[in-house]
C-alpha cells in the first residue's frame, strides 16, 4: 500500500507546518534527529500491505521513525486530521488531534514511546536519561519550536502532553482510528491501561 494515497496532481502536504518539518533544517535537526520523527521524504514511505483503519477511513503515512513505524494521518483533509502511530511490533494508536498537537508533544517529551505503563518517578528516570543523550534538548527545541512559530514558553509540560497521550488512547479516538494488520486482526493498543502506580 502507498503510504502517501495522494491524488495525481493535488500536492499531498500544501500545508506550512509539515513542509517545515520536511525542509526546514533546525525543524529537520530536531524531529529527525532528537524526536525520531522524519518527514523529509513522503514519497519513500510505504505502509505493509493490508495495514488499514477498521472503518475504511483513509490512512495517509507522512513521516516514519528510524525503526520504520509510521505517523499517518487519518482520513481527508489536512493538518487538523488525527494522527496515529503504526509500530513495525503490531502495536497502533492515536497521538494528537492534528499535527500541532503532535508537534508539541514531540518537542516535550520526544521520548514519549518509553512512557506507557510507567509510573511518575519512572518517567523522570527516562526523561533524565534522554537529556543526558542530548544534552543541548533545551537549546534544540526551542530553536525548532520558533521556526515552527511557536514560543518555547507557552508549549504545554511534559506531565501534560504526556496525560493528553493518555486522554486519547483510551477515548473514542482510539476506537475510531483503529488498525488492523495484513491478516484482518486489530493491532495492539499503542498505549494499554493507565499504570496503577502513581
Amino acid at each position: 500500500m502507498n503510504g502517501s494515497n495522494a491524488s495525481p496532481g493535488v500536492p499531498a502536504h500544501p500545508s506550512t507546518l509539515l513542509s517545515l518539518l520536511c525542509s526546514n533544517d533546525e525543524a529537520v535537526a530536531f524531529f529527525a534527529g532528537v524526536a525520531d520523527l522524519d518527514a523529509t521524504d513522503p514519497a519513500d514511505y510505504l505502509l505493509e500491505d493490508g495495514v488499514r483503519l477498521a472503518s475504511g477511513a483513509r490512512l495517509e503515512q507522512f513521516a516514519r521513525a528510524g525503526s520504520g513505524d509510521a505517523f499517518c494521518f487519518v482520513g481527508e483533509g489536512g493538518e487538523e486530521r488525527p494522527v496515529v502511530y503504526i509500530s513495525l511490533d503490531g502495536e497502533a494508536g492515536p497521538l494528537a488531534l492534528g499535527l500541532p498537537e503532535l508537534v508539541r508533544l514531540c518537542l516535550v517529551a520526544p521520548w514519549w514511546r518509553d512512557a506507557p505503563g510507567r509510573s511518575a518517578g519512572e518517567l523522570q528516570a527516562v526523561a533524565d536519561e534522554y537529556r543526558e543523550d542530548v544534552p543541548d534538548l533545551d537549546r534544540r527545541r526551542d530553536r525548532a519550536a520558533r521556526v515552527l512559530g511557536l514560543d518555547p514558553a507557552g508549549l504545554p509540560s511534559e506531565a501534560a502532553a504526556l496525560a493528553r497521550l493518555a486522554e486519547l488512547s483510551r477515548g473514542p479516538l482510539a476506537a475510531a482510528c483503529l488498525v488492523v494488520g495484513h491478516e484482518g486482526e486489530p493491532l495492539d493498543p499503542l498505549f494499554g491501561a493507565a499504570p496503577t502506580n502513581p
